[in-house]
């Protein structure tokens, strides 16, 4: 495996130059996609409202995440091909552009323009997702890769929560264009002097094609990584994690304001609830991989999720018709019955996904061949897409025609439960030398 030299000695990882920029680069890049995001939603409620609104705020989405079904296998090959460094840089260059794009399109109060910026983050998102993983080995060494990808998913998630609040504080009073601009275009600048500071990485595969047939290069990737059995199974696990996420971050307003009638602080808090627990979760899931990659945390992470998602479920089917509809603030909605543990239950359940992403992930940066890792990885973000979207579609139907939320949480269960069951019979190779290596700190023999 090719990587930097490193002294013998060395730093904590965020204060390591060969990894600290790749960490903030994508802190400041998740914060601005979502600070985007949402101030673009609460524009459109704003300024839209009613069913083309809504319809507007699924065409948002749809607009993000169409570049990843068509450019991922474009990322996967750029990555392969050029030094993830440079990528990284030039793909945050032209990121400034695109933040001022959507600056001057709240400016103009002008749809067309912030739908073209929106676009064009999306494809710079897509293009970026094989370079910051596949860029890590290059970085780490192996037995650092679980931690290198635990601060990752902490600095995304984290920037999630404070891009998203930061979104809808901006378009508070109706917003202020020339502010959001600054503040997104200050994102986007930060995200790419943090991408100067990374360190040059090898190119993986300098005579490798470029196919620009974007169909056909996606279906070459997923082919060849399904024939690749282990790798295809380590991208499940990863999908699994995104699919139950999605999920879950989809029925969250609706379970807090809805089902509890809490305010829509109370949903931030919860957000906050989420991102830190999941932060923590990754964590831990990185401390039991001191010793080694294996698997069995992820197979415990769906299982612990199962669970949690049934007593949630059980929770909410045992919850009195609510008295009032007004939205509580937080220290009465915190004194209504179930809502200590409907968070507690939504913790662990973020806090498992930590145990779900961090091994996966992991092992399939080390278990990737070097020339062909960005690739695999883009294929990979083409499976997570494809299950986000899918489980957004398939729940929105499910509440469409009324499902309850407690069903909803114990179909999420049934998922997680057979996932688990699944992961521990096809992916985790020795699960008694697994739990010995995590027991004692060490990699299994």
């Amino acid at each position: 495996m090719a990587s930097l030299e490193r002294p013998p000695a060395q730093a904590p990882l965020l204060a390591a130059r060969r990894f600290a920029p790749l960490f903030w680069c994508q802190f400041f890049a998740a914060f601005d996609d979502n600070f985007f995001k949402s101030a673009l939603a609460l524009f459109i409620l704003g300024h839209v409202g009613g069913e083309r609104g809504a319809a507007l705020a699924t065409l948002a989405t749809a607009t993000l995440m169409a570049p990843y079904f068509i450019l991922s296998s474009l990322g996967g090959e750029f990555a392969d091909k050029y030094d993830k460094a440079a990528m990284a840089q030039r793909l945050k260059l032209v990121e400034i552009a695109g933040a001022a794009l959507a600056g001057f399109g709240f400016f103009l109060a002008s749809l067309p323009l912030l739908f073209l910026a929106l676009a064009a983050f999306g494809a710079l998102g897509a293009l970026f997702g094989p370079v910051k993983y596949a860029v890590l080995p290059d970085l780490l060494a192996q037995h650092e890769l679980p931690a290198g990808n635990a601060l990752i998913e902490a600095a995304t998630f984290v920037a999630i929560l404070l891009g998203s609040t930061g979104g809808a504080l901006s378009m508070s009073g109706g917003g202020e264009p020339a502010l959001t601009a600054a503040a997104m275009v200050g994102l986007a600048t930060a995200s790419y002097a943090a991408a100067r500071f990374m360190p040059p990485t090898p190119r993986a595969a300098p005579e490798l094609p470029l196919d620009f047939n974007i169909a056909r290069a996606t279906a070459a990737l997923l082919y060849e990584i399904w024939r690749k059995t282990r790798l295809w199974r380590l991208g499940l696990v990863t999908t699994i994690f995104w699919l139950i996420g999605a999920v879950i971050l989809a029925l969250l307003p609706t379970l807090v304001t809805r089902e509890l009638r809490g305010s829509e602080l109370v949903v931030t808090l919860h957000f906050a609830a989420f991102a830190i627990a999941i932060s923590a979760g990754s964590a831990l899931a990185a401390y039991f991989l001191r010793g080694g990659i294996v698997l069995l945390p992820a197979a415990m992470g769906a299982a612990i999720g199962a669970m949690v998602c049934v007593d949630l479920a059980l929770t909410l089917g045992g919850l009195p018709p609510a008295a009032q509809s007004t939205p509580l603030a937080p220290a009465p909605y915190f004194a209504t019955p179930g809502a200590w543990r409907a968070l507690i239950d939504l913790m662990l359940l973020s806090a498992a996904g930590g145990f779900i992403i961090v091994p996966s992930s992991a092992a399939l940066q080390a278990e990737s061949r070097e020339a062909e890792r960005a690739r695999t990885i883009g294929a990979v973000n083409v499976l997570d897409a494809g299950a986000i979207v899918a489980g957004g579609l398939v729940v929105a139907g499910l509440q469409d025609h009324g499902a309850p939320m407690w069903s909803l949480f114990m179909g999420l269960g049934l998922v997680a439960g057979a996932s688990a069951v699944w992961i521990l019979r096809a992916v985790v190779i020795a699960p008694r030398r697994e739990l010995l290596a995590i027991t004692l700190g060490r990699a299994p023999r």
